[in-house]
């Protein structure tokens, strides 16, 4: 530990002095570094250095001191936020707040009438372009390769024709998912019983969106996919990342989900457990959080394997399994949005990848960047309702992406993937996990031990490899 005399001293050597507090602070600290760093974010002709100074520390009334950080706020997904499902009046108002909040995107773009004026006056508007917005009821592909489309708005609803022959808008026709809101513009038929699309419009992110970046510097280490208590958890690789946070300028970690491997969550999964106590395995990671540096604020996600239910949004990993989790751990629920030091970054497990892949031409696990570019497209993290990921219906609709954040994150698949979509840096994390013998049956190669480092002054992503 150091001593009083050498923390002033070093301050001296940095040209300010140094109030009694802050000596006493870094020496409970331990923490060698934080006289550089308390040093180099003062303002410029700062000749003592208090309390105020320091990230993070703030004073009450008498005298004690607790640590709080101003730098790090949860913007959504607070413990206890998620609520509870009544029942099909909830699945009502929440399909009209996903409407009205999409489709207030796309309307500030065009100009829309609504379905019920055209199906009610065909002939008022045949030979008329029209621009009409929906939620998509159901989507197929007829005997003749086109796509038609049933979209609803409050009003009515109303059969879509995407021509084969129409490649502009035909390509993103295919790529149309139930359950998204578009906008479409196109003519009635003759009959006014179908609607010709001419152009397809999603929500999307602004040409022109501009990121915010932090005035000072600060850098957030994204990860997910931990899975402690399987027998392909990479303790080697996890203990070289540990290892290296020791020593790091990182500021904030962030964990998108599966913290642990859970208990029952697929057949057979007990043969591949080497920690079988679903408690056990929290207690085990609580341990590995505890080791990492007490400087650096941690926030931890649920994801499908973690002790929660599984429809989206996920509450927060309850206080049973987290008491042993360390003070500078802020847990949250799944998604959440952050704001760290002015950048806003949504965590999300991402769940939905494996409808999405299921659904959309061409998609992969191994690109998992292309799917955060759809995510972003629709402004939905998690569009079809009814497939593998269950979806909760509450009053409003957690997985509409509003704000815009400066970073997505995602895990799940185990397969590192970036992207920069309109501004909007999109990181899928990988796992602490070797290929699991499902993985093996399925052909799916993980990317493993991977950490990716945010400079939130630039926004720009370095992965570093732990294998």
């Amino acid at each position: 530990m150091l001593a009083n005399a050498e923390i002033v001293r070093r301050f001296l050597e940095l040209k300010h002095q140094v109030h009694p507090d802050v000596v006493s602070y870094i020496r409970e600290q331990d923490d060698p570094t934080l006289i550089d760093r308390i040093a180099a974010g003062v303002p410029g002709g700062t000749l003592v250095i208090s309390a105020e100074h320091i990230p993070g520390l703030r004073k009450v009334r008498d005298g004690t001191r607790f640590l709080v950080d101003p730098e790090l706020e949860v913007i959504m997904g607070n413990p206890g936020t998620t609520g509870s499902v009544s029942g099909h009046e909830d699945a009502v108002h929440y399909f009209r707040d996903r409407y009205n909040s999409l489709s207030s995107m796309i309307r500030s773009r065009m100009n829309v009438m609504p379905i019920e004026a055209l199906v009610k006056s065909p002939h008022r508007y045949r030979d008329e372009e029209c621009n009409v917005i929906g939620m998509v009821a159901d989507v197929r592909t007829t005997a003749k390769g086109h796509r038609l489309v049933e979209v609803e708005d409050p009003t009515g609803a109303m059969r879509v024709l995407f021509n084969k022959g129409r490649d502009d808008s035909f390509a993103e026709a295919e790529r149309i998912l139930p359950d998204e809101v578009i906008g479409v513009k196109g003519k009635l038929s003759n009959d006014g019983g179908l609607f010709f699309a001419e152009q397809l419009s999603r929500p999307d992110v602004p040409i022109n969106n501009a990121p915010f970046r932090s005035d000072r510097p600060g850098k957030a280490v994204l990860i997910s996919d931990v899975h402690v208590g399987s027998d392909t958890f990479l303790e080697e690789g996890w203990n070289r990342f540990a290892d290296w946070l020791q020593d790091s300028d990182a500021g904030y970690l962030l964990i998108a989900g599966d913290l642990v491997d859970g208990i029952g969550i697929y057949p057979g999964q007990e043969n591949e457990l080497t920690i079988k106590n679903i408690y056990e395995q929290y207690d085990v990671f609580a341990e590995m959080l505890r080791d990492l540096p007490s400087r650096i604020r941690i926030v931890a996600a649920p994801g499908n394997h973690d002790v929660v239910r599984m429809a989206e949004p996920q509450p927060a990993i309850p206080p049973e399994f987290t008491g042993k989790f360390p003070a500078n751990c802020t847990l949250v629920e799944n998604p959440c949005l952050l704001n760290l030091q002015g950048v806003r970054v949504l965590m999300y497990h991402g769940r939905s990848i494996d409808d999405m892949i299921g659904l959309i031409p061409g998609a992969s696990y191994e690109r998992p960047g292309e799917i955060m570019e759809e995510m972003l497209k629709r402004r939905l993290l998690a569009s079809p309702y009814g497939m593998r990921t269950p979806i909760a219906a509450m009053k409003t609709d957690r997985l509409v992406i509003d704000p815009l954040p400066e970073i997505l994150l995602t895990g799940h698949v185990h397969i590192c993937g970036i992207t920069r979509y309109r501004g909007v840096l999109g990181v899928n994390t990988g796992t602490w996990q070797s290929q699991t013998a499902f993985q093996k049956q399925m052909n799916i190669h993980p990317t493993p031990a991977r950490a990716f480092v945010v400079d939130l002054q630039t926004l720009q992503p370095e992965v570093l490899d732990f294998s």
